[in-house]
Formats: structure tokens, sequence, C-alpha cells
């Protein structure tokens, strides 16, 4: 069937997203599983840690999961960070049922938002004791990708309006 990797930064978006397309998909009679990559790091890749290493091999299995879900005819949505552009090629190349979707917004709107207090914490000194090492965009890289096949930009749309988007795109990709 199809698996969609999302990325985007911490608070862009991913997982609000994702978890409205698979309502809307599953109203519409899809098989749709949403792999949130912090559900999975307390599960399946919880031995794993944050270096770039770590965070590759992270996304390998995540996609392992979906690409095996989406040959039994299952919509799988990885909803995880996934910084590095040389980890989405590789997930890209490994199965035609592959798409990269890039959910973009800046930074400077997210640390605005910081739905989760992570952005605050990241941007402490380093020697605070609530301070967060190796985030993404602000400690570590995040690499932009270079051609995903979609972007949806969650700055100027409601999540509901980015999840009607990425469900339409879906069902074009899968009517193909």
């Amino acid at each position: 069937m199809l698996l969609i990797q999302m990325t985007g930064l911490s608070g862009a978006g991913k997982s609000s997203i994702a978890l409205l397309t698979q309502k809307n998909l599953t109203g519409l009679g899809y098989k749709v599983e949403v792999l949130d990559g912090d559900n999975y790091r307390q599960h399946l890749c919880r031995d794993l840690g944050f270096s770039k290493a770590d965070r590759m091999e992270n996304i390998r299995r995540l996609g392992f999961v979906g690409l095996t879900l989406a040959k039994h005819g299952i919509i799988s949505i990885l909803c995880a960070i996934n910084p590095y552009e040389e980890s989405r090629i590789a997930l890209k190349e490994s199965s035609p049922f592959t798409r990269t979707v890039y959910i973009k917004c800046p930074t400077e709107i997210i640390i605005q938002r910081d739905p989760k207090g992570l952005y605050r914490r990241a941007l402490l000194p380093e020697g605070h004791p609530d301070h967060i090492k190796h985030f993404t965009g602000i400690s570590d890289p995040y690499e932009v990708p270079v051609n995903p096949d979609l972007i949806i930009q969650t700055q100027t749309e409601t999540p509901e309006q980015s999840a009607k988007h990425l469900a339409d795109y879906i069902i074009k990709i899968i009517s193909e």
C-alpha cells in the first residue's frame, strides 16, 4: 500500500496531522496505522540514544515496521523528526511504497508555540539543570529535505487543513 515518512522539527505538527489524517482515511474505509516516533522510542527503540547513528537506526526500525504494514495493505504514517537526509533517502530507496512529506514550519513560529515546552528547555544555558542537550534544530542538526514528495506548511494551515491536504495526497497516490 503506502508508507508516508514525515519529517519536520519537533512541534511542527507531525503527530497532530498524522492522527487527523488517520481519522479521515479510516472514516473512508482505509486501514491506517500511525507510527509515532515518541511512542515507539518507549518500546521498540528504547535502547537508542540521540546520536546520528542512533537516530538513523530509529528511522530504519520504524521504516521496517511501516513497510511491513504497507505490504499487508495498511497505509502507514511514520511521524518522527527524521532529521537526516541520508536516512530519508535510504528508506525511500528501499521500497516504491515510500513517500516523503515535509511538515514545514519556521523555527521561530515553533518556538513561539512550543507545545511541549521543549524549546524553552533547549534554549536554557548549557549548565542549567533543565537544559535539553542534542535538541534537533537547536543544538543538533536538522537537514531540510532536498526533494520531498509533498510539503505541508503548518504556519499557514490549521491542523485540519493540513490533514485534509495529506489525506487527499494519499488517496491520489493509492488511486494511481
